[in-house]
């Protein structure tokens, strides 16, 4: 993927893609097992959906490994 396709925050990395159709942003981080996306309808708007997704995923992954424990 080209590397103007990526965003990156926390050592994440993100990748981003637009649908003309539906006129929004899209993407979901790269690299992990889970599913995690992120969508936003302008360019502004699309390093701060993608850290709130990485945000999330953090955190639900900090919850799972202290619910296991």
């Amino acid at each position: 993927m080209p590397k103007n396709n990526l965003v990156v925050y926390k050592g994440f990395y993100g990748s981003v893609h637009y649908s003309a159709a539906d006129e929004v942003f899209y993407g979901k981080i790269e690299g992990v097992k889970d599913l995690v996306t992120f969508e936003c309808k302008s360019v502004i708007a699309l390093q701060s959906a993608f850290q709130e997704s990485v945000d999330t995923y953090v955190n639900i992954a900090k919850d799972n490994v202290s619910t296991s424990r």
